[in-house]
């Protein structure tokens, strides 16, 4: 179930398949502003299409650049030589980080005026350290707003110096955009790294698009960097961009939870991606992992469990977050060091991480630069916050595996990265099977959703025993059923257990008193309530587990599980479902009357296809299957093979 805060992921049982991989975030940002700054004409293929890059290509065109779409996420960039013909702008970059860091660094060494802002949390991302070297170079920064955070100001200075300091500890898109401004001042300058320099892959990305464009830097280990006297950049005339990586991980660590084998294409083993070898941490999990030159591939355990690690995380910062989900899914406590620069990204990710993994059910210990994880017993179904990061929200969406199925909040802010991101998803993982019949009052559909359940091992939902049982809960407890706001909180409170035939209300079976008249009177009056339903939705989809559900109602495909692999509208003539229900009572010893059955019948058909909340009607996908010349067990076998040769296809 969908809406714009919120998406609703039902318990999946596998991922297989294969995916194509959007193109990777890091190197589409920063082969853009390369090609801006270089001399001659470059044509990027594979340019990921998401809000991050979208600041970037505004922002370019905005300093005159010209940039124009060809189609198909192919681009013409025309090169600029390191002169941007606007000399005074002001630029909006959002939430992105690898286009306010290096255009930061370009802008300032550029000779122009210029201010630079983003959203509120993107003033709340530090930037004093790469301010501060390119002050050492004689750059005028200026803040905005708080001491070392956007929003800035850059002035035309008179550059001088030869060597900048940069601390390497806090994110190492400071010394990314360094890098990539340098050959703008056209002299000789060193780069020291201070401290230990973090999210080293990264780097190596930089580096190797810097060579891409025909500038090759000096390297002293990852103490220093040098960038040449005389180094410009010149177009390679075409530049591919590679598929994310750090989105390959989503899909990999699917397939090792998921069974597989899952595929990704647009990665392998030449990629300059560091997060590429989040493949080896999958693999010490127990994955299967198989790589190609464009692809890489992953499968669950031979024992389908994943083992718990102990891992220093510096090589695979973003992609460690997957990690931590699948966490979820390993034999023991699993720790994730050296992931300090988690507190400085799109939200403070330790710290959110910590917290929304506590909501599935896990144990959790988070330090400055580490997190320690214990899976749950059992999961729960929850609402995940994604703080406005797409990671938050492609990490937990695995959380799904857990048999509980997991709300995703705000899905949209994939959009950064990923924006069809869940659809590409659902593609390749396969749900908890339901099996939805839906039919007007009498029609028979209980008992023959029963059997069918039976046949098949599958658990049963009787959705209307929910809507009874809430009724009759409400008489012991002397609620109205016109009392709304009562009838809706009493049905977040009370426990319903299904077994077998036996229906248990608060630990006490309960039988005929469900099948009264006035039973069902009372449920079709509650089920009008539009705060009732919604109460009783959660609870009814808690019913899906594995190996699958049989579930009947008025709304199962319509509302509850529009995802059913097989939806089925059950139904009879009024005149064969009063007689039907006549001798049911006549079996049982009640008293009945055939004409009120038949009015009574005809009455409800009306109120239900009329309310106005999941009014009774034939969902969209439904199959007909009108019962009145036949009896339960052709109705049952009908329904059944129909589901096999769904199963067959």
């Amino acid at each position: 179930m969908t809406s714009d805060n919120f998406l609703d992921l039902p318990p999946l049982i596998s991922a297989r398949g294969t995916v194509r991989l959007p193109g990777s975030k890091s190197i589409s940002n920063r082969v853009l502003l390369l090609a801006a700054l270089a001399q001659g004409v470059t044509v990027v293929r594979d340019l990921l299409h998401s809000d991050d890059i979208e600041r970037m290509l505004d922002a370019l065109r905005i300093l005159g650049v010209q940039v124009e779409s060809l189609g198909d996420n192919v681009y013409r960039v025309t090169g600029c030589g390191g002169n941007f013909p606007n000399k005074n702008a002001k630029l909006f970059l959002g939430n992105a980080g690898t286009a306010f860091r290096p255009l930061t660094a370009a802008l300032a060494l550029a000779g122009g005026r210029y201010e630079l802002s983003g959203v509120a949390r993107m003033h709340e991302r530090p930037i004093g350290d790469l301010v501060d070297a390119l002050r050492q170079l004689g750059a005028d920064t200026k803040y905005l707003g708080n001491e070392g955070f956007p929003p800035l100001q850059i002035s035309p200075a008179k550059l001088s110096g030869d060597t900048a300091q940069v601390k390497g500890d806090v994110s190492s898109q400071f010394l990314t955009g360094l890098l990539m401004a340098l050959p703008l001042l056209n002299r000789t300058v060193k780069v020291e790294v201070v401290g230990e320099l973090i999210s080293k892959p990264y780097i190596e990305i930089t580096l190797a698009m810097m060579t891409r464009f025909g500038v090759t830097v000096q390297r002293d280990g990852w103490r220093s960097f040098t960038v040449a006297a005389g180094s410009c950049y010149v177009s390679p005339k075409e530049i591919f961009v590679e598929g994310d990586a750090s989105s390959a991980s989503y899909f990999l660590a699917a397939g090792a939870i998921g069974l597989g084998p899952l595929r990704v294409e647009g990665v392998g083993k030449s990629s300059v991606q560091g997060d590429v070898r989040f493949t080896e941490a999958l693999e010490k999990m127990g994955a299967i992992i198989s790589i190609g030159e464009n692809w890489i591939e992953a499968r669950a355990p031979s024992n389908h469990k994943l083992k718990a690690i102990d891992l220093d995380c510096n090589h695979i910062p973003d992609a460690a977050m997957t990690l931590a989900v699948a966490a979820l899914f390993a034999d023991g406590t699993t720790t994730l060091r050296n992931i300090a620069s988690w507190r400085v990204k799109e939200t403070d990710r330790i710290a959110a991480m910590a917290t929304e993994l506590r909501k599935v059910g896990a144990t959790v210990e988070e330090g400055a630069d580490y997190i320690r994880i214990s899976p749950p017993e059992m999961f729960n179904h929850t609402a995940i916050d994604t703080y406005d990061d797409h990671r938050m929200a492609m990490c937990f969406s695995l959380a799904a595996f857990g048999g509980a199925g997991v709300r995703i909040s705000d899905p949209n802010c994939v959009a950064k990265t990923f924006p069809d991101y869940f659809e590409r998803f659902a593609k390749v993982t396969h749900a908890v099977p339901v099996i939805s019949i839906d039919g007007p009052s009498a029609s028979g559909k209980g008992t023959v959703a029963q059997r069918v359940a039976t046949a098949l091992g599958l658990h049963y939902l009787d959705s209307g025993a929910l809507y009874r049982l809430l009724g009759l809960a409400a008489q012991r407890r002397g609620i109205a059923l016109e009392s709304e706001d009562r009838l809706a909180e009493l049905a977040g409170q009370v426990d319903i257990r299904f077994e077998g035939a036996d229906i248990w209300l608060d630990g006490v079976k309960v039988g005929d008193e469900l099948r009264t008249e006035e039973a069902g009177s009372a449920a079709s009056k509650i089920a009008a309530l539009p705060k009732v339903r919604a109460a009783l939705l959660d609870k009814q989809r808690d019913f899906r587990r594995e190996p699958g559900l049989v579930a009947d109602g008025r709304d199962m495909a319509s509302v509850v599980f529009p995802d059913s692999v097989l939806k089925i509208f059950l139904t009879a003539s009024a005149e064969a479902r009063a007689e039907r229900r006549f001798k049911q009572l006549k079996e049982k010893g009640m008293g009945a009357n055939i004409a009120a059955l038949l009015q009574d019948i005809q009455a409800r058909d009306e109120r239900d296809s009329q309310r106005s909340v999941a009014p009774l009607q034939q969902a969209q996908g439904a199959s007909l299957l009108d019962t009145t010349t036949l009896n339960i067990e052709q109705a049952v076998q009908e329904v059944l093979t129909r589901y096999h040769a769904l199963e067959s296809k």
